[in-house]
């Protein structure tokens, strides 16, 4: 008898809720039971509380491959498991639903800020094998080392050198931008356009990357005065 699985329908779209067992057979029947529903779940965005299971980032990265291949995208984990919250949030996931709070609503609020946009901020070096997927903005604090991947619907900043690949405006925001102390990836795109192995001035001054006429460019990061060259 497969472990339950249970299906139901959420504000933020679908909420995936795992019953008792082993992580295996429970991998199994979630599968069986997105195949089940193909046409239904299709384009959806799915919330999993997987409960006290604890994974690892192999297996939450693996998961939502074969999420996404099914056309639905995984934006939340939810666990009592602290290392599967902390998996999760590395990966760019979610690990909580939000929640409504009537009392603001209606609270008039007297400044001139706008409203940000949806982020995640990563505080440590990304090495070799590292693979980060957000439906957002995306902040690193350290080095993008060779082998690592970061792939962003929105912008890309890299507090520290960017040397592995990364892919701003990745669902065709073509204001997407991407920008490091150190501008060096073995690849880089943005929207639809790709530039392989960028040219380097040899210098590392902050720099950032844009799409100016179809072409990817970068600038030297200066208030003041920017020069594009393409890449």
């Amino acid at each position: 008898m497969r472990p339950k699985v249970e299906v139901k329908g959420i504000r933020e779209g679908l909420l995936v809720t795992l019953g008792e067992g082993d992580w295996d057979e429970l991998h199994i029947a979630l599968i069986e039971q997105l195949e089940s529903q193909a046409s239904f779940l299709r384009g959806a965005r799915m919330a999993l509380d997987v409960g006290n299971l604890v994974l690892k980032a192999v297996e939450l990265g693996s998961l939502r491959s074969e999420i996404s291949e099914r056309e639905i995208t995984l934006w939340a984990v939810l666990s009592n498991s602290p290392t599967t919250e902390m998996t999760a949030q590395t990966l760019g996931l979610a690990t909580r639903l939000s929640k409504p709070r009537p009392e603001l609503t209606n609270a008039r609020i007297d400044t001139n800020l706008q409203t940000g946009e949806p982020a995640v901020m990563i505080h440590r070096t990304l090495r070799s094998g590292y693979s980060l997927h957000h439906q957002g903005h995306v902040v690193v604090i350290g080095d993008v080392n060779p082998g690592a991947e970061i792939i962003a619907s929105g912008s890309v900043v890299v507090w520290g050198r960017l040397r592995g690949m990364v892919q701003a405006g990745s669902e065709g925001d073509e204001k997407a931008i991407v920008c490091a102390l150190d501008l060096s990836p073995t690849q880089l795109r943005i929207a639809g356009k790709i530039a392989i192995t960028p040219k380097h001035s040899g210098k590392n001054n902050p720099e950032l990357a844009c799409l100016i006429n179809g072409q990817v460019v970068a600038e030297t990061w200066d208030p003041k005065k920017s020069k594009g060259k393409e890449l």
